[in-house]
């Protein structure tokens, strides 16, 4: 068999010839193609523009002005647009397939403190009559800081607390009263029957701080802008938003009558139900609850972590008052949850890390997932040491047997904590006694 050469390559070639090599390519003439200018043009791809050999492009200059004037009218138009849609269209209707008008969104221009939902409006502000709104979608307000007050029309047919999610600065809704549908007690939202309790305004508090003379209107004194001013001050007699505990000013006296006027309610004995989303975000330390409630909806009280209390009530004559002086019109009263409730909604009270007491009656057929998540922590006392707070221990009215039989629960209804890196739940107490006062 013939045997094969080897290749030689740079690193195979012998030292000699690699010299010559480097010799004949210095030695050897520089060779450059020589086209005369009239025929470049036949050394062209065909379909291509003829080429330009050292001629600048015509009207360089003028088609750089072009391209940015063009470039400035088409940012200006795209801010002129974002702006309009942000700033302009602040209501956003839409219609059902039967022709109704509904809020579908509300985008603040900026500033807006009071809003009114009754009829399709324009752009431009301008209202038609003959287009009532018959409802406010879920999140139709939505996380906006601006609003204190939205009043409500007459034709609306269908709101929840999901309408007003995250309205942090909500003081006051107004419903109208020709509305056959719902009402407000003193700006919180009802149904007409006064059996669902539907939603309490985030900062409803703020209102009445006003309303119990804790607060008045005047001019701030150092903007000039006019705006509710606080006549609570601190020690140094600087201006505080509100009172969080005693000082050497106000007392534990002044602070339990500021607490029983601003962040005590009172659900009146006709309600039945507290709605989704009612009590979320709130600014309330004592909730008063009618026997008689046979459910609280999903988030019903959602991180409200300023509820110290749930208590519950009986009653001879109806109760309507919602302030702190229907407590003493009560036939009875109880700690945490009403007899005869049936429903816990899902994070029906997630995140409420206020409360220290949780009873579930026998009556309870049906508890949602997370009901109860984040309500016991770990937290350091005074000496350093990571202790266990919050809700504990769950109490069951039924024994087990009977719970696990007659009641349905989601996902990680009980809430947890961390014990030797693991999460655990916190102990049931079945067929436990209600604590009394």
């Amino acid at each position: 068999m013939a045997k094969k050469n080897k290749k030689t390559t740079p690193e195979t070639m012998p030292d000699f010839l690699e010299e010559e090599a480097k010799e004949a390519a210095e030695q050897a003439a520089e060779y450059t193609i020589d086209i005369p200018e009239d025929e470049i043009w036949t050394y062209q791809v065909e379909g291509l523009q003829q080429p330009r050999v050292g001629v600048k492009p015509p009207n360089v200059k003028r088609k750089k002005i072009i391209v940015i004037i063009v470039l400035l009218v088409a940012i200006s138009a795209s801010i002129f647009l974002s702006v309009r849609a942000l700033y302009v269209k602040e209501f956003n209707f839409k219609q059902h397939e039967n022709g109704d008008y509904y809020l579908y969104s509300f985008s603040n221009p900026g500033e807006v403190k009071e809003v009114t939902v009754d009829y399709y409006t324009d752009n431009d502000g301008n209202k038609d009559e003959t287009k009532p709104i018959v409802e406010l979608a879920d999140f139709a307000f939505n996380c906006d800081d601006q609003v204190t007050k939205i009043t409500v029309g007459k034709d609306v047919k269908k709101l929840s607390g999901k309408s007003f999610y995250s309205c942090w600065s909500l003081q006051y809704v107004d419903i109208d009263d020709a509305n056959p549908n719902y009402c407000d007690v003193d700006g919180v939202v009802y149904t007409k029957d006064m059996k669902e309790i539907v939603y309490y305004p985030i900062d409803h508090d703020r209102y009445l701080r006003l309303q119990n003379g804790y607060a008045e209107i005047g001019k701030d004194k150092d903007t000039g802008e006019t705006r509710q001013i606080s006549k609570l001050v601190d020690d140094d007699g600087r201006e505080m938003e509100e009172l969080w505990g005693t000082t050497e000013k106000y007392d534990e006296e002044y602070f339990a009558e500021y607490n029983n006027k601003v962040r005590t309610y009172v659900i009146p004995s006709s309600v039945e139900k507290i709605g989704d989303l009612c009590f979320t975000y709130v600014n309330i330390n004592y909730v008063y609850i009618p026997e008689g409630v046979k459910e609280l909806g999903s988030m019903a009280f959602f991180d409200s972590g300023n509820i110290w209390e749930f208590n519950s009530y009986t009653y001879d004559k109806p109760v309507t008052d919602t302030s702190y002086k229907a407590i003493k019109t009560f036939k009875t009263q109880y700690k945490s949850l009403p007899e005869g409730l049936e429903v816990i909604g899902s994070d029906c009270f997630t995140k409420d890390k206020g409360i220290n007491y949780m009873y579930v009656p026998s009556s309870v057929k049906e508890i949602g997932h997370h009901a109860f998540w984040e309500t016991c922590f770990k937290e350091e006392d005074e000496n350093g040491d990571k202790v266990l707070k919050g809700v504990t221990k769950i109490c069951v009215g039924a024994d087990e047997q009977t719970f696990n039989k007659n009641v349905k629960t989601g996902d990680q209804w009980l809430p947890k904590y961390e014990k030797v890196l693991v999460n655990v739940n916190v102990d049931v107490e079945y067929g436990a006694e209600r604590e009394t006062e």
